[in-house]
C-alpha cells in the first residue's frame, strides 16, 4: 500500500462531479494538489471549499481538453507549481445520450476530442517526467462504458474502450522504463453527478436532464474514497459502482451472447 502523504497530485475535471469529490477528499490526506478544468472561477471554488489547513498547498491551472495543442504548455506550468508531478489524474471528460442515427459526426469527434485525445495528450506530455524521474503514477478515469456498450453511449463507449486499449498499452511499455511507473483504470458505474445533465445529444446541446439511474447511483464522495484506496494499492483496473454494474462487466465477460441479448433492453437512461 502507497501512501499519498507529501504526493504531488494533479487532478482535471476538478471543478464538479467525481473530479470535485477526489480533490476534497485527498485535501484530507496532507498532499500538494493541482486542479485543473476549463473554468477557473470553479476552480477556486472548490479551493475555498477544502479543508482551511489544504488550502495552501492546493494550486489552480485552468485547462480545456479540447484544445490538445496548448496541453504541452499546461503540463510544463504543472510541473513548476511544485517541482514535480507524482500522480496525473485524467478525470475530465464528457458524456453523451444519443443514439448513433440522431448524432452528428461533429459531436462523435467532440466527444473523442475531449475524452480520448485530451486526455492522451496530457498523458504523453507528462510521460518524459515521469520516465525522467523513473517513478509516477496515470489513474485514469475511463467507464463501465469503457469495457461494455449500450444505446445512446455510441461516442462515448468508444472513446473510453479507447482508453482502455491505449493505457493497457501504455503500461506494458512503461515497464520497461521503470517498475515505478503505474497505471490504473478506474471504471466508474452509475455514479451520482451530473454528467447526464452536461451530456451531449445528437445536435451538440446538452441534455440538461437527470437520469434516473445517475440519480440513483453512488454518492461520489464514497466514490472517492473508494478510488484513493484503489490508487494507494496502485491497482491495474478497478471497477466501482453498484452491484449491476459490476455483474454487466463480468457477464459481458464469460457470457457475451447472453449479455447482448440482456443490454438491448437495459435501462441506460
Amino acid at each position: 500500500m502507497a501512501k499519498l502523504t507529501g504526493k504531488v497530485i494533479w487532478v482535471t475535471g476538478a471543478s464538479s462531479g467525481i473530479g470535485e469529490a477526489l480533490v476534497y477528499a485527498l485535501a484530507k490526506k496532507n498532499v500538494k494538489l493541482i486542479i485543473s478544468s476549463r473554468r477557473k472561477e470553479e476552480l477556486e471554488r472548490v479551493k475555498g471549499n477544502c479543508i482551511a489547513q489544504a488550502q495552501p498547498n492546493i494550486r489552480v491551472l485552468p485547462l480545456d481538453l479540447a484544445e490538445s495543442s496548448t496541453l504541452q504548455l499546461s503540463v510544463e506550468a504543472a510541473i513548476q507549481l511544485f517541482g514535480h508531478v507524482d500522480i496525473l489524474i485524467n478525470n475530465g471528460g464528457i458524456s453523451q445520450r444519443s443514439l448513433a442515427k440522431d448524432t452528428n459526426l461533429d459531436v462523435d469527434r467532440r466527444i473523442m476530442e475531449i475524452d480520448y485525445f485530451g486526455t492522451i495528450a496530457l498523458t504523453k506530455f507528462l510521460m518524459p517526467h515521469f520516465i525522467k524521474r523513473k517513478s509516477g503514477h496515470f489513474v485514469t478515469i475511463t467507464s463501465v462504458m469503457g469495457i461494455i456498450g449500450t444505446a445512446y453511449r455510441t461516442g462515448y463507449a468508444a472513446a473510453k474502450h479507447a482508453l482502455h486499449g491505449f493505457f493497457d498499452s501504455l503500461r506494458a511499455e512503461l515497464w520497461h522504463e521503470s517498475k515505478n511507473i503505474h497505471v490504473t483504470l478506474v471504471c466508474p458505474g452509475w455514479i451520482h453527478t451530473n454528467i447526464s445533465v452536461n451530456a451531449l445529444v445528437g445536435d451538440g446541446s446538452k441534455n440538461k436532464t437527470m437520469d434516473e439511474t445517475t440519480g440513483s447511483g453512488m454518492d461520489r464522495h464514497v466514490f472517492a474514497k473508494k478510488m484513493i484506496k484503489a490508487i494507494e494499492a496502485r491497482k491495474e483496473e478497478v471497477y466501482i459502482g453498484g452491484a449491476k454494474e459490476v455483474m454487466a462487466i463480468r457477464m459481458k465477460r464469460f457470457f457475451p451472447g447472453f449479455f447482448s441479448r440482456i443490454v438491448r433492453n437495459a435501462k441506460v437512461r
